[in-house]
């Protein structure tokens, strides 16, 4: 980890001992480190400046206000999952057109609120939300801007339980569906299609899955040119690992290169919305322990850790 280390047996964060700070406010808490996150922040940002990137940090890797309001200060819009999110987004200063709302789920109440604070793009899962997405812009006259979110039908080779990309999966629409959605909603008064979207899965340690998800949307999307339809973004998730063990997952500028080799040509703003990249490896969980157990195989620490 990044600017957490040990001096003479005792854990610090950049230069502060965790140790004097689990004395002055007690524990369990959790401890970032400002400069890891700026640090992960300016890495993936210089990988991403040829291709005329924007970052968008997906909140559901850590809603911490503060670790927010860090990456809001270095520029970052935010990819936001609820209402709750997209609160914590606008706290933390960062302003509804830097906003996308992603998300299988989002209520009647959720999406009012979004529109009523400018939220730039709505990433839209199926025909039904589009539907519900019309509905709630006519009546309260606000335009929706919108993406497309596409299933690409890819294996992530990641954890089942954090793969969505394949077509078994409760994400997005299949490459034809998102093609005629788009036509749909091109047709609508108040919904403004910009775009497509994907995201395939999370701690990816693997390139070729990128590749294959990106090389099916470029398609669609001289398709859907081709056809006569301004086609300006896309939005390219997250998903790029990070190391816990023995992982050797790509760095961003090899993930950007093969963003530039898939989707170079097109002229496209890309929305980038890395999480785990960002935060994964700039906190720690600090507990005291309360009772050791000795057993003859193995040590039990058992600590407290609830927290009020």
């Amino acid at each position: 980890m990044k600017h957490f280390e040990y001096r003479g047996g005792n854990l610090f964060a950049e230069d502060v001992s965790i140790a004097e700070v689990a004395t002055n406010v007690g524990t369990p808490f959790y401890c970032y480190s400002a400069s890891t996150i700026e640090q992960n922040y300016e890495i993936f940002s210089r990988a991403i400046a040829p291709l005329k990137g924007h970052i968008f940090y997906a909140l559901k890797a850590n809603s911490n206000q503060a670790v927010i309001k860090t990456l809001a200060n270095l520029g970052a819009g935010a990819d936001v999952v609820s209402e709750g999110e997209t609160r914590r987004a606008l706290a933390a200063g960062i302003p509804g057109p830097k906003i996308i709302f992603s998300g299988v789920g989002k209520t009647r109440s959720e999406i009012k609120f979004a529109l009523s604070e400018g939220i730039g793009q709505f990433n839209v899962e199926s025909e039904n939300e589009l539907k519900f997405l019309d509905e709630i812009s006519r009546e309260i006259q606000r335009t929706a801007t919108i993406a497309i979110r596409i299933n690409p039908d890819v294996e992530a080779k990641t954890h089942n339980k954090i793969s969505t990309g394949r077509k078994e999966d409760k994400f997005g629409i299949s490459i034809d569906q998102a093609k005629s959605l788009f036509v749909q909603a091109a047709k609508l008064e108040l919904i403004k299609p910009i775009g497509f979207s994907v995201h395939i899965g999370s701690q990816l340690t693997t390139l070729k899955p990128f590749r294959e998800a990106f090389s099916r949307v470029a398609e669609v999307v001289r398709l859907m040119r081709k056809e006569g339809f301004v086609v300006s973004r896309l939005d390219l998730g997250g998903g790029l690992g990070i190391k816990y063990q023995q992982e050797q997952p790509p760095n961003p500028k090899e993930y950007a290169s093969v963003v530039s080799q898939t989707l170079g040509g097109l002229n496209l703003e890309l929305a980038f919305e890395p999480g785990r990249f960002l935060v994964g490896d700039a906190g720690v969980l600090v507990t005291s322990v309360l009772q050791e157990k000795l057993t003859s195989t193995k040590r039990f620490v058992k600590s407290f850790i609830e927290f009020i």
